[in-house]
């Protein structure tokens, strides 16, 4: 990728004039417990290249970690991710032991990763027939790169370690300390700075080594938050075993990724992404929370506050900022990109999208139980979104919610297929902004006529004006969106700043079933378009279709496929009832979800599914994130639009509407949370459902 490739969770780039690669992630192993996390090979071994290194809060602590027996390094044979923030490695020193072919001498590095430094365990076992001595090292570098350096390829330069003591090693660097520690090691500096062990077993023995790194870093702008677990483990029973292997490890991920704000330790949201993403950034923690919200309120509360406390008081064109606007990212500095202009501040707000978000989950929360108490403190802030929605998200006045940067040095597309060719025609030339996007209006809509529900149940002014807005949004969007197409008519990808249908059939129509934005006709439109080869023939939904001329399955935008985007729309198709088109991405994401270890990464290529010599099976996309907040998320929205449980607390209904038919089957799951009882719903084959423990005061009505 070129210099200056910021990827966002949904993309950030900017083209500069020197070319520099990215450092590819697909093949690295990632071990995190947020806001830490370690990205290794698949042997353990974090080398002094890419993207390799032990992470803190936007800053690489770690730069090498290399286990070394006698000088050189093991043979690895396997890994396996036992739990959240921890991995063990297995590898053989086929070279020490019994002289024959059947190894004698295995280790296992078990890595622990934890919010503020990471621990490991080095398990070495002997079956040899004699005894077996050996000097194993730990070799150390540490360069304190900020993230954004090593994601353009940029070069690092090691730091100097403070000097070998008794307890261990030090570096510091700008109010940063790292601190390398063993008991029973000895630490050195000369060429280089390591930890070694004599190692000395007898016939059949064995001996552990213990070492661990500590990172203080006052200046950061997330923590660990202090709150137990914000949501449910669902017991999920499936006649489909990929789809429990994929929850189990999604919400082993889920719960890596739990954050906290600087100062506010108690709201938890999701960070959005390992390496690149794992702070705070609204959309994607936005959507996340919303995706868990059959699990529980807690996370959904704990977000919205957060990006409440950062909500927008002023104009301020270089960071995006206007009054009532929902934040885009955190980070603790100026992100900056060498070369091609893109200056970031700290606290940044160029995103049209999150704000509708931000009012949808606030609803939808409400919906599923959270108390009253905590939705109505949240009022205020809806109430400021709104005056957003208003006075700021509309600057021409032509009735839709359009973007442009102004500053000349942040993100040109502002929806989240960020990337700066994601907005393209038919013939694949590029749409010029200002761009008022086809998803942000069913956004815009949908948070409209929830926030109006809102304001009436809690007796506050505003309802009908924003019922009245959702009316009148409707009939433009209608007559401007609608185009032709080879295959019928869609809604386009986006308006230009000509006011021209971008007419592009991307993914992003689908983001507007169940927003309340299309007719029933319509709505079937999109279905039939969505569920078509050209958009659905892969391992989840294209996010471009493979007829459209700027279409290739490794865009970042424009061809690919990511998780998150296939659930959701899986999600609006279930609830519209099209089960048969919602099970086919389910299927699509059931298969990549296998691919991918379980372990889904942000997105992958948009290839086929039917097999070919060589393939056969989803390919990587590089420099995707894994784990990443979202795309885990998906595997509830799975297990939830087949279930079909769609509570309203305030209302005191729940409708049951399951998705039938394959590739599911039977399934049930005990732990669901509606208003904070744990609720069990069951499926059978033919699309039987029941369910249990609801709250007091609920009636049940089964579609």
């Amino acid at each position: 990728m070129l210099v200056g490739d910021t990827s966002g969770p949904g993309g950030e780039f900017a083209t500069g004039t020197a070319y520099r690669l990215q450092p590819p992630l697909h093949e690295l192993v990632s071990t995190v417990t947020a806001p830490t996390g370690a990205l290794s090979g698949a042997d353990g071994q974090i080398r002094p290249f890419g993207v390799q290194g032990l992470f803190h809060a936007d800053h690489r602590a770690l730069s090498q970690a290399t286990l070394l027996v006698d000088g050189r390094e093991p043979e690895a044979i396997g890994h396996v991710h036992e739990e959240a923030g921890r991995t063990r490695f297995v590898s053989l020193a086929r070279w020490l032991g019994d002289p024959h072919p059947d190894p004698t001498v295995r280790l296992e590095r078990v890595r622990e990763v934890g919010a503020y430094g990471m621990s490991e365990r080095v398990e070495i076992t002997s079956t040899a027939s004699v005894a077996v001595t050996a000097s194993v090292t730990v070799e150390l570098a540490c360069d304190f790169a900020p993230i954004e350096v090593v994601k353009s390829g940029g070069d690092t330069v090691p730091v100097e370690p403070d000097g070998p003591d008794p307890g261990g090693l030090a570096w510091r660097n700008g109010g940063i300390r790292v601190t390398v520690v063993s008991e029973d090691a000895r630490a050195e500096t000369g060429g280089g700075a390591r930890l070694r062990w004599e190692l000395s077993l007898p016939p059949g023995g064995s001996a552990t080594l213990r070492w661990e790194v500590v990172v203080d870093d006052p200046a950061a702008a997330v923590v660990a938050p202090a709150r137990t677990l914000e949501w449910s483990r669902p017991e999920v029973t499936a006649a489909d075993r990929r789809l429990t292997r994929l929850l189990h490890q999604s919400l082993e991920d889920l719960r890596s990724l739990r954050l906290a704000e600087t100062g506010a330790p108690e709201d938890t949201f999701l960070g959005a992404g390992v390496p690149w993403f794992l702070t705070l950034f609204g959309r994607d923690s936005l959507w996340a929370a919303r995706m868990l919200l059959p699990l529980g309120t807690d996370l959904a509360a704990g977000t919205l506050r957060v990006l409440a406390r950062r909500q927008g008081t002023r104009v301020d064109p270089a960071s995006g900022e206007a009054p009532g606007k929902i934040m885009h990212e955190l980070r603790r500095h100026e992100f900056t990109v060498e070369g091609n202009g893109l200056r970031l501040p700290a606290a940044y707000y160029g995103t049209i999208d999150a704000t509708p978000l931000w009012i949808s989950l606030l609803h939808d929360a409400w919906r599923w139980g959270m108390p009253e108490r905590e939705v109505a403190a949240l009022l205020p802030n809806m109430e400021a979104a709104l005056g957003w929605l208003a006075d700021f998200a509309d600057p021409d006045g032509d009735g839709f919610l359009e973007y442009i940067d102004t500053s000349a040095r942040g993100l040109a597309n502002q929806g989240w297929k960020d990337s700066g060719d994601s907005i393209r025609f038919r013939d694949g030339s590029q749409a010029k902004p200002p761009i008022a996007l086809v998803e942000v209006q069913g956004y815009a809509y949908e948070a409209a006529r929830n926030a109006a529900a809102l304001l009436e149940a809690f007796g506050r002014p505003g309802a009908r004006r924003w019922n009245a807005y959702a009316e009148a949004l409707a009939e433009r969007f209608r007559a401007r969106f609608w185009v032709d197409g080879p295959h019928g008519r869609f809604p386009a990808l986006a308006l230009d700043t000509d006011k021209r249908p971008v007419d592009a059939l991307t993914s992003n129509v689908g983001h507007l079933l169940g927003t309340g934005l299309l007719s029933e006709e319509e709505t079937a439109q999109v279905a039939k378009l969505l569920a078509a080869p050209m958009m659905s023939g892969g391992y989840g939904l294209r996010t471009m279709s493979s007829g459209d001329g700027g279409f290739s399955p490794l865009s970042y935008h424009c061809g690919s496929i990511w998780a998150h985007d296939t659930a959701i729309v899986l999600a609006g198709l279930a609830r519209a009832g099209f089960a048969a088109q919602a099970a086919g991405l389910a299927e699509g994401l059931l298969a990549a979800g296998e691919a991918f270890g379980y372990r889904l990464p942000e997105l992958y290529a948009g290839d086929g599914a039917d097999p070919r010599p060589g393939l056969g099976r989803p390919m990587p996309y590089p420099a995707a994130c894994r784990p990443q907040a979202w795309s885990a998320a998906a595997a509830v929205t799975i297990a939830h639009a087949a279930l079909g449980l769609y509570p309203d607390v305030p209302a005191g209904r729940v409708l049951l509407r399951p998705m039938t038919g394959a590739p599911l089957g039977a399934l049930s799951a005990r732990g669901l949370r509606v208003a904070g009882a744990e609720v069990s719903v069951a499926v059978d084959a033919a699309g039987h459902a029941t369910v249990t423990g609801l709250p007091p005061g609920l009636d049940l009505d089964v579609l």
